[in-house]
Formats: structure tokens, C-alpha cells, sequence
């Protein structure tokens, strides 16, 4: 592992392109308002694991706000405005999140960010995320804004090909990776999650992903 990421502290800021960073500890002064979101979310739209449309059941449980949701069935994958498993619409993205993402982007370089969904994944212990492309948004300039919760996670930032070289980057509760403009089509992924329990939100991970779908 690169000793670039050997020291993580809170406010500190490490490039990983150049438009492309991570902002330890970004997130902490609104954890609580953010898991309170979470809860809300879960409650009118719960968890699921998705089909990809090869028929493979995705290891990581997902869930959506704002104005789309991120879909994957046998038909493709796609942004929706209905879950399709209740039949109502995405819960809105709630000023807690909206904030957080502005100011996440802003001070990554990206001023004016007004996402318009947030992919909410929870990782268990050993599930991962293959790397791969976020390319399903109409917008591929504005910044993904990717915040961590829970356990620690290995996030690998790879370059425009699958088999190009990535970087591992540590990741702990709190801390933020946004990337976009000439980043914004870089594969990542994320490494099998470790055993473990995080004091607040016990043996789980969750990654609040903001996107502008449109």
C-alpha cells in the first residue's frame, strides 16, 4: 500500500487525479443526521439485493432517494422514478444529504452540485464491488460524491480501462471520495469488507453514492 495513505487524519485531503480527491473525515459533523436519513429511507424503501441482468444476485444490499433510483433486473440496468419494488417513488433526498453533497463537491472543486439521486449501498462483511464504470447518468462531467460510513473499506481508483493499474485507498467512517470532470469515468471498486464491528453502526458499511442522473 502507498505510504501516501499511510497517515489519514481528519480534514486532510489527498488527490487522486486531477479531479479527483478524498476528504477524510468530511462527514463526521453529520453522521447522526445522516443515519437518521438512512433509517427513514430504509423504512419506505428498504434494502434489496438486485439481478444483475446476466442473473447474478448482487453481494452488495442497495437502496435509492431522490428524484431516480438505480435499477438492475434481467432487463438492463437503468435509472427509474418508482421503486420498482413498492410501486411509489423514490424518498426525496433530504437536506442532511443534499448539504453534505454540495459541500462535499465544493470543496473538491465542483461548486453548484445539486445531485439528483443517491445510490445507498450496505456492505457486510466479505462483499465487495467489482470494479466498473458509473456510465447509466446522462451527466458524465459532475462528480460522484461517495461517503463512507461503518466499517473501514479498500476503495481502488483505477484508470478509463478495466485492466489499468489502480490505486488502494483506505477508507474510514466519515471520510469522502469525490471524483469527476476529466475523472468522472475512472473504474473503482471496492475490496471484500474485513471482519469487524464499527461502534455505531455495527458489523456493516454503508456508502452513500450521489449522483446527477440528468
Amino acid at each position: 500500500m502507498s505510504d501516501l495513505f499511510a497517515a489519514q487524519h481528519r480534514d486532510t485531503r489527498i488527490q487522486l487525479g486531477t479531479q479527483a480527491c478524498v476528504l477524510h473525515g468530511f462527514a463526521l459533523d453529520a453522521v447522526d443526521a445522516l443515519l437518521a436519513d438512512v433509517a427513514a429511507i430504509e423504512a419506505a424503501a428498504p434494502f434489496r439485493h438486485l439481478v444483475t441482468p446476466g442473473g447474478h444476485v448482487m453481494q452488495v444490499a442497495m437502496t435509492n432517494c431522490g428524484t431516480y433510483g438505480w435499477c438492475s433486473d434481467r432487463r438492463g440496468y437503468r435509472y427509474d422514478r418508482v421503486d420498482p419494488q413498492t410501486g411509489t417513488p423514490w424518498p426525496a433526498l433530504s437536506p442532511a444529504f443534499l448539504q453534505l453533497a454540495a459541500d462535499a463537491a465544493r470543496a473538491a472543486g465542483f461548486d453548484g452540485y445539486v445531485p439528483d439521486a443517491c445510490l445507498i449501498n450496505r456492505y457486510k462483511p466479505g462483499t465487495r464491488l467489482s470494479l466498473h464504470q458509473d456510465r447509466d447518468e446522462d451527466d458524465r462531467v459532475a462528480p460522484i460524491v461517495s461517503v463512507s460510513l461503518g466499517l473501514p473499506a479498500t476503495f481502488l481508483f483505477g484508470g478509463f480501462e478495466r485492466g489499468d493499474k489502480t490505486v488502494r485507498v483506505p477508507l474510514q467512517h466519515g471520510d469522502v471520495v469525490v471524483w469527476g470532470g476529466d475523472d468522472r469515468m475512472r473504474f473503482h471498486g471496492v475490496l471484500p469488507i474485513k471482519p469487524g464491528r464499527h461502534e455505531v453502526i455495527g458489523e456493516q458499511r454503508l456508502n452513500l453514492t450521489f449522483r446527477k442522473v440528468r
